[in-house]
């Protein structure tokens, strides 16, 4: 049985104010980035794919079902296509092809490690320890994409005990009917104890047509015609040798998107007036502290959006997962939820999927990354109750009233006044009191839903084209539901 391969080593670290910023140069990068070795998480001997077709979720346009109001047409409908898949049925977990694992039903469906497949050996390259693993897998049946893509954002939801822990891989299907290798997208655990892994994305992955970037899977020449059809994904599950212990996956997918080249966006109409009550943290309140985990308060946009949403969910971190914080720093569950969303590998708090599956560590939230198409979209989850982080960036003079220019921020949308606005907790204020700020609409939109922008020198830099996280109870409100299937998510 060969060992894991491990990455062919650390890349440079980001240094812009914040982890998101990393999204602002992927399509320079993608022009510039060279063949390399791919990485795989799980064993060679993985099981042979199913062809079978999975049900999809597309979001073209959105219903508002969820605020009681006919259904609008999205300001960007037309052009911005976006769809996503997850597995999370007892029926999803017993399709595909599993090898060790078994599907367990009750109120939330998942998977967890039956009897090992193998065993293998993984040296951890932030550690340097290598430790035998057990472990099983799970390969999804192909789903073909309702949208030709060119990029693909993994998600998952996991409970992984101490000496346990997953990898989620990616393969995918090229338009001229051609496969990529399977890309490992995050080895992932929730904890980071001395019995666990050192959580971690894989630099260096490409097959000369599309790469790894930290978290993104994406075709390197969109202008080609090139596209991803159809995908599988790969859960493999560790635990220490004869332990019993099994993570358990709740929830498995990914965001497909194909979002077309464009500085601004269609000006949407306002159509919700809301603010929802969700606690207000800023990410500078923690300038200089734990500066192990990316520079401290400095560049903590995400997990501190994370934070304030799973607190407005009603969860938190306990006094004894806490106890690790200086009592002398405020809000140390800041703290707690930079230290469990920091990548080894991409040495920051800002990778996208690892914030969502840290979201779903508290007791019955789910996390999800994916994209929206406007600010019909957001309207639509403010009127149900559900707030969205959101990731974009502009210069300074592009956001009145923020008072700084960025590269790439997470903020957290609560809301929408009377006039339309957007009402957002940002974590880039001085303190905890400034936090909630309002922004103009139109540019709010034009800054988060462009795919191009120019950057202080003028040169042309890549936009986030709508990304944003979700996260909501695993349990949801009829209404919130609706909400939810309306922008694509179920």
């Amino acid at each position: 049985m060969p060992g894991i391969p491990t990455p062919a080593g650390p890349g440079p670290a980001s240094s812009a104010p914040c982890p998101a910023s990393r999204r602002s140069v992927i399509a320079a990068a993608l022009a510039a980035a060279g063949t390399a070795a791919v990485a795989s998480t799980a064993p060679a001997a993985a099981a042979p794919p199913s062809t079978s077709t999975s049900t999809t979720t597309t979001t073209t346009p959105p219903a508002d079902a969820a605020a009681g109001r006919e259904p609008a047409q999205s300001a960007q409908s037309a052009t911005a296509r976006v769809e996503n898949r997850f597995w999370t049925s007892f029926t999803d977990w017993r399709s595909g092809t599993a090898h060790g694992v078994r599907a367990v039903g009750g109120r939330r469906p998942g998977l967890v490690l039956a009897a090992p497949a193998g065993r293998t050996d993984y040296t951890d390259p932030h550690t340097g320890r290598t430790a035998a693993w057990d472990y099983a897998t799970w390969t999804s049946p192909r789903h073909t994409c309702a949208v030709p893509a060119t990029e693909l954002i993994p998600s998952w939801n996991a409970h992984t005990p101490a000496g346990t822990w997953i990898g989620v891989e990616l393969s995918c299907r090229y338009s001229d009917g051609t496969d990529t290798p399977w890309y490992v997208m995050g080895r992932w655990t929730s904890g980071d104890g001395d019995g666990d892994i050192r959580r971690t994305s894989v630099d260096g992955q490409t097959d000369g047509r599309s790469s790894v970037w930290t978290d993104t899977l994406a075709v390197k020449d969109p202008a080609s015609g090139l596209r991803i059809t159809s995908y599988r994904l790969r859960l493999t599950l560790y635990r220490a040798p004869g332990s019993g212990r099994t993570p358990t996956v709740w929830r498995l997918g990914a965001m497909a998107s194909d979002i077309p080249d464009r500085f601004t966006v269609p000006a949407s109409v306002p159509r919700v007036a809301r603010e929802l009550a969700v606690p207000r943290y800023s990410q500078n309140t923690h300038i200089g502290q734990y500066p192990e985990y990316d520079n401290g308060g400095e560049a903590w946009c995400s997990p501190t959006s994370s934070q304030m949403i799973i607190e407005y969910w009603g969860r938190r971190p306990t006094p004894e997962d806490l106890a690790w914080v200086n009592p002398d720093y405020a809000d140390p569950q800041v703290c707690h939820a930079a230290r469990f969303t920091y990548d080894h590998q991409y040495e920051g708090c800002g990778n996208w999927p690892f914030n969502a599956a840290y979201a779903a560590t508290y007791d019955d939230l789910n996390g999800v990354v994916t994209r929206l198409h406007s600010l019909d979209d957001l309207e639509t989850l403010i009127a149900a109750g559900i707030p969205a982080i959101t990731s974009q960036s502009f210069l300074e003079e592009e956001l009145t009233g923020a008072g700084y220019g960025t590269a790439g921020h997470l903020m957290t949308v609560i809301g929408f006044t009377a006039e339309g606005d957007v009402i957002a907790n940002d974590p880039a204020s001085p303190s905890n009191q400034a936090v909630r700020r309002v922004y103009k609409r139109r540019e709010w939109e034009t800054i988060w839903l462009r795919t191009k922008r120019h950057n202080a020198a003028g040169k042309v830099v890549s936009g986030t084209g709508g990304v944003c996280y979700l996260y909501w109870p695993a349990h949801p409100t009829p209404a919130q539901r609706r909400a939810l299937a309306a922008v694509g998510i179920c």
